[in-house]
């Protein structure tokens, strides 16, 4: 296997770049181009956008053919096809958004679309670990909680979060479609294990992975592509989406987007503190550009959380269910330091 597993990542990262090279002149031609304006803009030079749709069709083309070794196990043929279309929804809005520079009520609608045609395609979450054991009857059921009708509540609630993690994080030259790489090897690598072995699930995050990396060739600092709107919420959804078919393994992916979730959070804590809106508001608050600011650069920056992303998806592999919550515990404790440790910093250089 692993000959094909090497020549199923070549061929990906072959085919993505392909498509990235072709993607540019798209984009040029069309005028999806993102202008340096405003503060919160940090390259130079204008670049265009729509990146994402090359990771998209690399992602579904490369699964197409070799189907006969995906739908094989937990992937069925209704799911994938609810999360291909679920996918064109993404790229049709990034597309609009791109181009003609959508507000936040209309950008809403693509990913709600998508989430809907998730649903719609058979995926759900039957259960989850009952970390309350002692509790039984009703929903709780030995180790486990049984969701019933709760499950399309929960896979909505998830990929929005998701989405929009990697959409406020697209701040920075190859930071979302490492982190998404990084992210498919990790669940590559989960669901090889013996006690999760899901060949299916790897081989979709194995191509994932693969199609990032093409594509980060060109997106890597400086760029010369951006993954705009639309790639930028299917890197988040596409994680999402084999997260729960895997079998609903929240944690792996918590651990992996840990430190970009956090951040996500306490941006919105603080913009609604500042009454303003936390998804219309841009500004140079995120994590990743307080450490820009420190004159570290942007590869160095990027660097940096590919190695969280890292560190903390791979001991998702040697840790049980309370190992994992230990690390999330853990990597929450961090990231507030931090938090706090900018605070303080800004409020030093204030007096």
């Amino acid at each position: 296997m692993f000959n094909f597993y090497l020549t199923i990542s070549v061929l990906a990262i072959a085919i993505s770049a392909i498509f990235t090279f072709f993607v540019i002149k798209l984009a040029k031609r069309i005028g999806a181009v993102d202008v340096p304006e405003g503060e919160r803009k940090i390259h130079k030079t204008p670049t265009p956008l729509m990146g994402g749709l090359a990771i998209f069709l690399t992602f579904f083309l490369v699964l197409f053919f070799v189907q006969d070794k995906l739908l094989v196990g937990n992937l069925q043929t209704h799911h994938f096809i609810g999360f291909f279309i679920g996918g064109l929804f993404l790229m049709l809005g990034g597309f609009l958004d791109d181009k003609y520079n959508l507000s936040p009520k209309y950008q809403f609608i693509f990913p709600i679309l998508a989430i809907i045609s998730v649903i719609a395609g058979g995926v759900e979450i039957e259960k989850i670990t009952n970390p309350f054991g002692f509790i039984q009857g009703g929903p709780f059921v030995g180790g486990y909680i049984y969701l019933g009708y709760f499950s399309s509540i929960l896979i909505g609630l998830w990929l929005l979060g998701m989405m929009y993690t990697t959409k406020l994080l697209d701040g920075m030259d190859g930071l979302v479609t490492g982190i998404t790489a990084v992210g498919g090897l990790v669940i590559f690598l989960f669901t090889l294990t013996t006690k999760y072995y899901q060949p299916d699930i790897s081989l979709a995050a194995l191509v994932l992975s693969a199609a990032c990396l093409g594509f980060l060739i060109f997106n890597w600092h400086p760029a010369k592509i951006f993954l705009g709107e639309g790639g930028s919420l299917f890197l988040g959804y596409a994680l999402g989406v084999l997260a729960i078919i895997s079998g609903g393994k929240f944690a792996i992916a918590l651990l992996i987007m840990g430190v970009p979730i956090l951040d996500v959070v306490w941006t919105i804590a603080r913009r609604l503190a500042a009454g303003k809106n936390p998804f219309k508001i841009a500004d140079r608050k995120h994590l990743h550009h307080r450490i820009l600011d420190l004159g570290i650069g942007q590869r160095k920056t990027v660097l940096i959380f590919y190695l969280f992303s890292l560190i903390f998806g791979l001991s998702a592999i040697f840790l049980q269910s309370l190992g994992k919550i230990f690390a999330l515990m853990t990597l929450l404790v961090i990231m507030i330091l931090i938090i706090f440790g900018f605070e303080y910093l800004d409020k030093r250089n204030d007096v």
